[in-house]
């Protein structure tokens, strides 16, 4: 079968992506307008197209002439729209200007016409106070279009070690495909839970509390064992994704980025040290992650334009101590050889912003297969091809 083009939006480090590069999509293009996470992508993803860009002035016949993509041949529209306006944590606020890219990126769906459609967000975007915005935003649709109920993932049930949950709004093109159900997205019945501490074997306890500012630096990693989990963190690299020089390094070195610590004051140390797993500390507000438990939701904290303020970290389940961006990365579920940002507070932005790549992959493989069974070109596409 030809390849299944998709556009990612709002794609920030690329965990859809990535998800959908694991699941057989061809990743066309990348859209984000933030410029650090727009330069993560670019090295993760060297081979497809990245615009940064306001999706919000975007038209669907730019986005298709920068991707390279013809009308009636894309694939899939993806994205997780910024959600901070939906959030149940943070303001809340209903009205926040950002609420408004979820219109957009369904306006976009209606100017491009892919086979299908999945926008992710915060499971506060279904709560009544909300109610009208969605409305307002899913009003872009399509007549066509064949909308399932949103549904809604805890990344645990998928083989990542955190339960983040999240909600997912997926539409496909009723012209060229038949209608899915949710039950379709049901996780696998072989799927092993992964917990905190099978998520952090290989990597160092000891690390470095005071790293080279604005440096790439790279640490040992150990042996993993087998599984699904590791396979995926060491390996399952698609064609053409991530960065070449960062890959031979993670496979002949065996040495990862971003495993980079935070200088604690030792009053500080000492306060995090004696927490017990799953415990508060009353002054940061940080919890101790228990072993054998999950992650709770990473957040990514404020961008600039809200006073770059940083997101609490969890406290490591055994160090006294904060976690560091390449934990965080595999408590989200992204590969070693994913190159992650030279500074701690980019590098937490961008994972605390991401859809867990396990997450992506699972859904994203339902879609791929029902489009490698189904997909036909609607009449009118097919007629001026």
């Amino acid at each position: 079968m030809a390849k299944i083009e998709v556009v990612d939006l709002f794609c920030g480090a690329g965990g859809l992506s990535l998800g959908a590069a694991r699941s057989g999509f061809t990743l066309a293009a990348g859209v984000e307008l933030d410029g650090h996470a727009h330069k993560t992508h670019t090295l993760n993803f060297p081979l497809s197209k990245h615009l940064q860009l306001d999706v919000g002035k975007l038209s669907g016949s730019q986005m298709l002439a920068a991707a390279g993509v013809q009308i009636g041949a894309l694939g899939g529209l993806i994205g997780g729209p910024p959600c901070q306006g939906f959030s149940s944590i943070g303001r809340k606020d209903p009205n926040d200007a950002r609420n408004d890219l979820f219109g957009h990126f369904m306006r976009l769906v209606a100017e491009t016409q892919p086979a299908f459609f999945l926008a992710e967000n915060v499971p506060g975007i279904l709560l009544k106070k909300n109610a009208v915005a969605l409305k307002k935003a899913l009003r872009n649709v399509p007549a066509h279009y064949h909308m399932l109920a949103p549904l809604e993932v805890d990344a645990s049930l998928h083989g990542a070690p955190t339960n983040r949950t999240r909600v997912f709004f997926i539409g496909v093109d009723g012209r060229r495909l038949p209608a899915m159900q949710v039950q379709a997205f049901a996780p696998a019945a072989n799927v092993r839970s992964v917990s905190v501490k099978d998520a952090l074997a290989g990597l160092s306890l000891d690390v470095d509390p005071n790293p080279p500012p604005d440096q790439y630096v790279w640490t040992p990693v150990g042996e993993l064992p087998a599984g699904a989990f590791y396979t995926r963190v060491q390996n399952r690299i698609p064609k053409g994704v991530g960065d070449l020089a960062t890959i031979t390094r993670y496979k002949i070195a065996r040495e990862v980025s971003g495993h980079i610590g935070t200088l604690h004051a030792p009053e500080i140390a000492e306060r995090y040290g004696a927490l017990a797993p799953g415990e508060k500390d009353g002054v940061s507000r940080s919890v101790r992650l228990k072993n054998d438990g999950f992650c709770h939701t990473l957040r990514a904290g404020t961008g600039p334009e809200k006073g770059s303020y940083q997101a609490v970290r969890p406290i490591h389940p055994t160090e006294p101590r904060v976690i560091t961006p390449r934990e965080a990365a595999r408590l989200q579920g992204f590969p070693d050889w994913f190159l992650l940002p030279q500074t701690k507070w980019h590098s937490f932005r961008q994972i605390g912003n991401s859809v867990s790549p396990l997450v992506a992959e699972a859904v994203l493989t339902v879609l791929y297969r029902h489009l490698e069974q189904y997909l036909q070109l609607p009449q009118e596409f097919a007629a001026a091809a």
